[in-house]
């Protein structure tokens, strides 16, 4: 498979279409854009987003916790020169969400299987602990539940009833997602900050 990314903000509203919560994001062309999407001190996410570099955070194309106009101008000409080197590329702002957990849930096509979907302990401990459960879509109430019992982080993860209905509720979302939209090829979604009372994807990948 040779998917194409699919532009962030055209991503961003295709979930929320299904009602997956993804941070608040703009396309700046400025650092004056990008300070007032901050609405007077908001913090921000700065990332460059660009085919020719998947990895941003290793790249060193991600600036996190920008309030300050001058620590925005600062990122915003920074992250430019950087992105020098792998042009075409935009740079994104996002509204920071604060949480105390991180998970990973993507889906993906499979020659063999069709499509899948997965969930997992998520941002910089993906690769450490590989700790991920796997299924085919679709899934239902009582398989989205089996797939949090699998992992060894489940209970840290979803440690009540009402994270665990808000997750199994994420999961059924994505499994549709996945299966509406039959060119997908690839979808990722890391991390996924959870926080008291919700979850937000705060990164996203989308192929087709």
């Amino acid at each position: 498979m040779s998917g194409k990314l699919v532009d962030y903000v055209e991503a961003y509203k295709m979930l929320g279409a299904y009602g997956i919560k993804a941070a608040e994001a703009k396309y700046v062309t400025s650092a004056k854009d990008a300070i007032e999407f901050s609405n007077g001190g908001e913090p921000l996410a700065m990332k460059v987003i660009s085919e020719k570099a998947l990895h941003k955070s290793k790249s060193g194309l991600v600036r996190l916790g920008l309030s300050k106009p001058a620590d925005i101008e600062g990122a915003f000409e920074d992250l430019s020169a950087k992105a020098q080197k792998i042009k075409p590329y935009k740079i994104l702002v996002q509204k920071m969400v604060k949480g105390d957990k991180e998970i990973i849930v993507g889906g993906k096509t499979d020659e063999q299987f069709g499509k899948l979907i997965l969930v997992g302990l998520g941002g910089i401990y993906v690769e450490t602990f590989k700790d991920v459960a796997i299924r085919v879509c679709p899934i239902g109430e009582y398989d989205a539940n089996e797939m949090l019992d699998q992992l060894k982080s489940g209970k840290i993860i979803a440690p009540d009833e009402q994270s665990r209905k808000m997750l199994t509720g994420l999961l059924l979302k994505v499994s549709k997602f996945i299966l509406d939209h039959k060119e997908i090829e690839e979808l990722d979604l890391n991390p996924v900050i959870i926080y008291e009372g919700g979850y937000c994807a705060v990164d996203l990948r989308l192929m087709r």
